[in-house]
């Protein structure tokens, strides 16, 4: 072991060179038991790792500790103490002093001692934290034994930045608070013995170092793979869901089983049950809140329900639908926004609310229908809604019945089930930012069809009626509240769910080409007739690059100078280029041909050319494509025999026409622009949702840290207490016993020795390590061949036991046995006391002798 590392100037810019290459940090935070746990890592991990190891261990100023020197005793790595400037090697262990803060920076360990004792003190937090912001996703941490939180918020940082975390098994811990509490917030991703975990950390960094990206479109393929699984799982479709939010997922997934290959996870997936959940789990998202976004409820109280209520249409009744009420706080919000304006209007007594909410999550369902939330839940409420609409139940608050009453829930996929229909308020909040544009488009007419006449649509911050913005009118934007217009809807607008079998994409691999049959005679002429009478054409995608070319095709297309370009838009030659791009663009937006005649020069003579788009729907493996075809046209033949020319006025008017479609086209591409950013706004809500959802869960664990502690030093001042009045108590046991002058012996109830007094040991001559051992194996001087018996029988019995008895050296003892009895009352052994009776037998034996010699002296009658 050594006791401290290099700090010189040469062997830090060593370091720091080193740091910047493949050298990578394990921090290895602990507590209480944690030294067990630590001796099984370090017997495991190999001599060249190439890993540079950091323990940390919560222990105050004062405490003095021997971590380096037990440490190597059981690894051959090099064990340094931690000084205030440390450098690190790779294939090397580095302790933590006690007490002060530990940190990373450019490679150098930074140690700030700590005389005072901190109430709030998480120095593996704070060293995970460093390690996170220093390494990124190279860095690696790992929780083991001990109480508390500490490492929570550490191993949070250490997994945002992509970097790999480990827990102990609780199983395996001695104190199993702190890898708990770690994989309960879910930022683990690995739980395993300590023994295993070096395995898996050299495992999961060679992975990492050999790790290549997958192409976009084996990615696609991939993901409708799993999300087949997911819907014969739990028949739910999510396959119109944004796919990046769905591979963010996925990816988080990939991440706590160590896998990184998407085909390692559909294996993984296949048959797992308990992965299928926990993903479909993930897909969900559950952000929500009592009246979250207050304002929104503000003006649905005092603006957008009193107008619903003086409506005639509702007739006694509100029917309202959140759609994804996740855990129901927003349904009963709205309940309680009901409940709260019918108190301030007696009128209203007679009007009733009937909210269905639902969900994909039964779990969340479930949460909704217990109507129970804990205290921190229910933090942000204020007082008087607090005690109008909660009971105090179980730790926690309960809605009260009437509240309770007014919602129903129920697991519904809006995807594919039927909607809720005569509706006075539907509430879809924060659902359809994560749907893509399809979706979005389908669901507004449908939710347009299930309002009532003048009812009300409340959406997201981050969302809008986007081209169904005839369907509805703003009533307060602010608030995303709109109104429904009554506008008759026409045949087949409206998209309703139908319940539908996913189907799984044949991988590439599986696709089979049947193999041509040999030419015949019409074969050969059919393929000569169409080499001599077809037009060229040309087979191009939607971006015009060119896949296919047919006949001669270099009278309307040539190379472009430069890096060779295979794009029809680059090598058409001028004259045709511009309505080449028209009539392209026209052709795939509308799926259907689209010709134009356009007139240019050829070697100084006149042609025309018919330029016709086809896009292609058949055969599947073409669809998206279109193909090009130019034909050449007569030029009309003038009065003179020759071919006429266009005219320049004809010229211009079909330049003008194309200019105006190029401008229609243009304007139709910042339309689609501008929905693909508002597309992309919502993707960074969505974000955004799940940031606060992190911190929100990061805010409870470090309230949840800070109490636990608080409760910890309660019980250690406690527990400190007890302690000194136990030795007290002990101290004043020992020093009557001795005062006493009495022998006294403590038995268990094997009639072994427990404890016994400085007297007792000129009887049973006593030895260091004898207590413990068996009475009966003991030498005494005691004449007392029943000692054992009557040990015996006062513990059959019950009843004390009395006896004078002779020692070997002529001392008399009066030796009482009695029962051992505890505070509770129960028999733990026997009690012996020996009262030295010996000056008392003497004067006894001298008073008989004397009584006898004044009786012979005495004269019979």
């Amino acid at each position: 072991m050594k006791s401290d590392a290099p700090t010189t100037a040469q062997s830090i810019k060593g370091a720091l060179d080193a740091s910047r290459g493949m050298m990578r940090l394990v921090g290895l935070g602990t507590s209480a038991g944690g030294l067990q746990a630590l001796k099984a890592f370090f017997s495991r991990v190999p001599l060249n790792s190439g890993l540079a190891y950091v323990v940390l261990q919560h222990m105050g100023p004062d405490h003095k500790t021997s971590l380096s020197h037990l440490l190597s005793r059981v690894t051959r790595l090099s064990v340094h103490d931690v000084q205030e400037l440390t450098v690190v090697q790779a294939n090397a262990v580095y302790v933590m002093p006690s007490g002060g803060e530990l940190k990373l920076a450019q490679g150098c360990l930074h140690f700030r001692a700590s005389t005072s004792v901190q109430a709030m003190h998480y120095p593996i937090d704070v060293f995970f934290k460093t390690l996170a912001q220093e390494q990124g996703h190279f860095a690696i941490g790992v929780v083991l034994s001990g109480m508390g939180q500490d490492g929570v918020a550490g191993l949070q940082a250490i997994h945002a930045q992509g970097g790999l975390t480990f827990a102990q098994q609780p199983e395996t811990a001695g104190f199993t608070s702190m890898p708990q509490s770690a994989i309960d917030a879910g930022c683990v991703q690995v739980v395993a013995a300590p023994e295993d975990m070096p395995e898996r950390i050299i495992q999961m960094v060679q992975e990492q170092s050999s790790a290549t990206g997958i192409s976009e479109s084996s990615q696609g393929q991939a993901l409708a793979v799993i999300l087949n699984l997911l819907h014969q799982h739990s028949k739910s479709d999510l396959s119109l869901y944004k796919s990046s939010t769905l591979m963010r997922r996925i990816k988080r997934r990939m991440s706590a089983h160590g896998l990184t290959t998407m085909e390692g996870y559909i294996d993984f997936l296949r048959g797992n049950t308990q992965e299928l959940d926990f993903l479909f789990a993930e897909m969900l998202i559950g952000v929500t809140s009592f009246f979250r976004d207050p304002e929104v409820w503000s003006d649905l109280k005092n603006q957008v329900l009193p107008d619903l209520i003086r409506s005639p249409a509702h007739e006694g009744t509100l029917r309202a639908w959140i759609v994804g009420c996740s855990s129901g706080e927003e349904a009963y919000t709205l309940a309680m926004v009901f409940q709260e304006l019918k108190d301030s209007q007696p009128s209203l007594q007679g009007l009733r609310i009937q909210i269905f909410a639902t969900d994909l999550n039964t779990h969340a369902i479930a949460v909704a229908r217990k109507a129970w939330y804990c205290a921190k839940a229910v933090q942000g409420l204020d007082k008087k809604r607090l005690e109008r609409f909660f009971t105090p139940h179980l730790g926690g608050f309960s809605i009260r019945p009437d509240i309770r009453g007014m919602v129903l829930f129920a697991r519904h996929d809006v995807v594919l089930d039927p909607p809720f229909t005569q509706l006075d308020v539907l509430s879809c909040r924060n659902v359809l930012i994560y749907f893509n544009a399809a979706l979005q488009h389908r669901l507004l007419p449908l939710f347009h069809y299930s309002l009532r006449s003048g009812g009300v649509l409340i959406l997201g911050g981050a969302e809008t009626v986007g081209r169904s913005q005839a369907l509805f009118t703003p009533l307060v934007s602010k608030s995303r509240i709109f109104r429904r217009n009554d506008l008759p809807l026409s045949p087949g607008s409206v998209d309703f769910p139908v319940q539908r079998q996913m189907l799984t994409p044949m991988p590439l691999q599986q696709m089979t080409v049947p193999s041509p049959s040999p030419p015949n005679l019409q074969t050969l002429v059919e393929k000569l007739l169409l080499q001599i009478f077809t037009p060229a054409a040309v087979l191009v995608n939607e971006a015009g690059d060119i896949l296919y070319i047919h006949g001669r095709t270099g009278r309307y297309l040539e190379p472009a100078a430069g890096k060779a370009n295979w794009n029809v838009h680059v090598m058409a030659i001028p004259c045709l280029r511009a309505s080449l791009a028209i009539v392209l663009r026209q052709a795939l937006r509308a799926q259907q041909a689209v010709s134009v005649q356009v007139h240019h020069l050829d070697d100084e003579m006149p042609c025309s050319v018919l330029l016709t788009v086809h896009p292609m729907k058949e055969p599947q493996n073409l669809a998206g494509m279109a193909l090009v075809i130019f034909k050449e046209m007569d030029m009309p033949v003038g009065s003179s025999g020759v071919q006429a020319m266009p005219s320049p006025d004809d010229s211009l008017v079909q330049e003008l026409h194309n200019a105006r479609e190029e401008i229609l086209t243009l304007r139709h591409e910042m339309k689609t622009f501008k929905e693909t950013l508002q597309a992309s706004n919502e993707s960074l809500q969505s974000m955004n949702e799940e940031l606060q959802s992190a911190n929100e869960e990061l805010t409870t664990s470090k309230e949840e840290g800070q109490s636990m502690n608080e409760e910890l030093q309660t019980l250690n001042g406690e527990l400190q207490s007890r302690l000194d009045e136990l030795a007290l108590a002990q101290s004043d046991m020992q020093n009557l016993l001795n005062s006493t002058d009495i022998a006294t012996l403590f038995l268990d109830n094997d009639l072994n020795v427990r404890r016994y007094t400085e007297q007792a040991e000129a009887i049973f001559h006593f030895r260091e390590g004898d207590v413990g051992r068996p009475l009966s194996d003991l030498a005494n001087t005691l004449d007392y061949p029943d000692l054992k018996l009557d040990l015996m029988e006062t513990l059959r019995t019950l009843t004390p036991c009395t006896k004078s008895i002779a020692s070997t050296d002529g001392r008399w003892f009066t030796i009482r046995i009695m029962p051992y009895r505890t505070l509770s009352n129960t028999i733990q052994g026997a009690v012996l006391t020996f009262v030295d009776i010996t000056q008392s037998k003497a004067l006894e034996l001298q008073l008989r002798q004397t009584q006898a010699s004044t009786l012979n002296q005495v004269p019979l009658p």
